[in-house]
């Protein structure tokens, strides 16, 4: 028995119509499966939680990174796997996995069953799968997610450049931070700071390599820092990001590491899987091997 969790509205809506077709398949296979459908912001957690009780194969989220954030965080803790068939905007986790975009190779590869088990972050009592990121790039994901152009890209299908118009729309007001910094134990400081990306994969915001040498089995954390530029000069910087090549802007600091503190000096936005957790002060932990993955 497979056990699918549906986002209608992620994609703007490409979450419904993914499902019908995937329906449509698996009664063409034969496939047992039940579904439920969120309604309401964490409903996923539940839902999962709720599966992970039953016998099944899978449980399969079928909706964007935001969707799976919640579906792995019902399911961590539980020897149950999770299937991914992406349906929303940026679809990072797909990407980093190599799981395909097109949903009939998506299933193929659930049912299938290959298992692999893939490390999380962990924030308190929530779990991170893809990046934490923290300052700018934190309310970059707030206002991307409440923005009216994201909808109209996704209905145009060009989703995964609504992270790039909401930099330019956050980049005109915001004000860099000072951080204090604690990597395993070793303390660092950093002035004039607009982004710590915390990361899992390499890549976020729809294709963004913020960190390109992160891997999500190796137990550690890539960590980039920008710090001590001008507006512009980020601006500048940012179109070198979807391929990895600034981090070897000066202004660029590459960590790696297991267990990070972040403390600044005024409190700012943190965001994982592109949702809202919570503010500075945050301590962001590896959990190796916790999350078991189908692809």
């Amino acid at each position: 028995m497979y056990y699918f969790i549906v986002n209608r509205v992620s994609g703007n809506g490409k979450g419904l119509k993914v499902w019908k077709k995937v329906e449509k398949l698996l009664k063409e296979k034969r496939v047992n499966y039940q579904v439920r459908f969120t309604e309401r912001p964490k409903h996923a957690v539940e839902i999962a939680k709720e599966f992970s009780s039953e016998k099944c194969d899978a449980v399969v989220a079928i909706g964007g990174d935001g969707t799976i954030h919640d579906v792995a965080n019902g399911l961590i803790g539980s020897n149950i796997p999770l299937g991914i068939i992406p349906a929303g905007s940026g679809n990072d986790l797909a990407r980093a996995l190599d799981i395909p975009m097109d949903y009939k190779k998506a299933l193929e590869r659930i049912l299938m069953g290959k298992q692999r088990t893939i490390d999380v972050g962990r924030i308190g009592k929530e779990y991170c799968i893809t990046v934490t990121g923290i300052g700018f790039d934190g309310k970059v994901a707030d206002v991307n997610n409440s923005s009216k152009y994201k909808n109209w890209l996704n209905f145009i299908k060009l989703g995964a450049l609504s992270y790039g118009f909401s930099v330019l729309h956050v980049l005109l007001n915001y004000r860099p931070v000072n951080i204090q910094l604690k990597v395993d134990g070793k303390s660092f400081v950093f002035f004039n700071v607009w982004l710590i990306a915390i990361a899992n994969i390499p890549n976020y915001g729809g294709g963004i390599r913020i960190c390109p040498d992160a891997c999500y089995n190796d137990g550690l954390f890539d960590i980039c820092i920008v710090h001590n530029i001008t507006k512009w000069e980020l601006l500048r910087m940012f179109p070198k990001a979807y391929k990895g090549k600034h981090v070897f802007h000066p202004s660029v600091t590459m960590i790696k590491g297991k267990h990070v503190e972040v403390t600044s000096g005024w409190p700012v936005i943190v965001q994982s899987d592109g949702e809202i957790l919570t503010k500075t002060p945050v301590n962001v932990m590896i959990q190796k091997e916790a999350l078991l993955i189908i692809s």
